[in-house]
């Protein structure tokens, strides 16, 4: 019987946070304890999150970070820095030394649209990092209270001028999506940007917005209870979770936006160390146990090469600046 939702969801975020039930058993581990030839890992290795504790970052920053033991033979220890989107985290991280003890838990976002709206100096780029290999990507979905009538696009559009709109704030995901579907679509609302999805669909669900555009994770248990409807996603083809509900693209709009998050280190680490962590996190990440995490949380595996993800979030960001300049789309922020 296929679990809930919500009992998916909890049971999903126990077991990682508290690193109960959580076991991620590995093929006898990369370095079996012992290390590379120069002996990495010799001691425990800080995987740090810029977001809070709780969120879907840092609970894929948990379990991953569960299955070390086996993996490396050490302890990875997470430390959460939030601030900025994961800025100030990321940017700690790039300062210290490339000697594979220090890793962020990396998102798209801060290096893809981020970066549309920070000055230049509180920037981050991928310059200042190697990244080890990517991990997962989160979709997003707009939503809409039930109660509003709101079942398609065309929906909200009838509306156009009349509507008010929540994101999860200024320079996220959630709010790029949200403003290219109505710049495209030719909407007219208000936005309210909130901090985080989370809030923003307690919005919709308590009538202070009409629709919302949120992770999908945030959104499934409401869509199940149906509480709210699915109006759209954004990825590039229908979610095998919602498939009854359509992309952007199929509704004429190509905006591919969504999270990818990614395992990343300071600039300028050894061909061994990136070797031994990249095979480490391979090794974690083809257990049933994480896959079966990634399931529980809505996430679609995207273990690609660090030099894939690269180029990846580079082509992202330019389509973004490209997107954003199109439909001259004011996403706040420094001047």
């Amino acid at each position: 019987m296929k679990t809930s939702a919500p009992a998916r969801r909890s049971v999903a975020a126990a077991a990682v946070v508290a690193g109960l039930g959580l076991s991620l058993s590995a093929c006898g581990g990369v370095t079996d304890g012992t290390g590379d030839s120069d002996g990495f890992p010799e001691e425990s290795i800080t995987l740090t999150v810029g977001q809070d504790a709780g969120g879907s970052t840092d609970l894929i920053a948990r379990a991953v970070a569960n299955g070390a033991q086996d993996a490396f033979g050490v302890a990875m220890p997470v430390e959460n820095q939030p601030g900025a989107n994961g800025a100030i985290a990321t940017q700690q991280v790039a300062n210290q030394d490339p000697n594979g003890y220090d890793l962020v838990l990396l998102n798209a976002s801060l290096i893809t649209i981020t970066s549309l709206i920070a000055s230049e100096d509180e920037q981050v780029s991928l310059d200042e990092l190697d990244v080890v290999m990517g991990l997962s990507r989160d979709d997003y979905v707009m939503v809409a209270h039930a109660d509003t009538g709101y079942e398609t696009l065309d929906d909200i559009a009838a509306d156009s001028g009349n509507l008010s709109y929540g994101t999860a704030g200024v320079g996220t995901g959630s709010q790029l999506a949200q403003l290219l579907m109505f710049g495209e679509a030719d909407i007219d609302g208000n936005e309210v940007p909130f901090d985080g999805g989370g809030p923003a669909l307690t919005a919709v669900m308590g009538g202070q917005v009409d629709v919302a555009t949120v992770q999908v994770a945030e959104a499934m248990p409401q869509i199940e209870a149906g509480t709210v409807n699915p109006i759209v996603v954004f990825s590039d083809e229908r979610l095998e979770f919602l498939p009854d509900t359509p992309t952007a693209a199929e509704e004429g709009h190509e905006i591919p936006v969504a999270q990818y998050r990614a395992v990343a280190l300071p600039a300028g680490a050894s061909d061994e160390i990136r070797t031994t962590l990249e095979d480490g996190f391979r090794e974690i990440v083809a257990t049933e146990e994480y896959q079966q995490f990634n399931e529980d949380n809505y996430l679609t595996p995207v273990e690609i090469s660090g030099d894939e993800v690269e180029e990846q979030w580079n082509e992202l960001a330019e389509t973004y600046r490209q997107l954003v300049e199109d439909n001259d789309i004011d996403l706040g922020g420094a001047e």
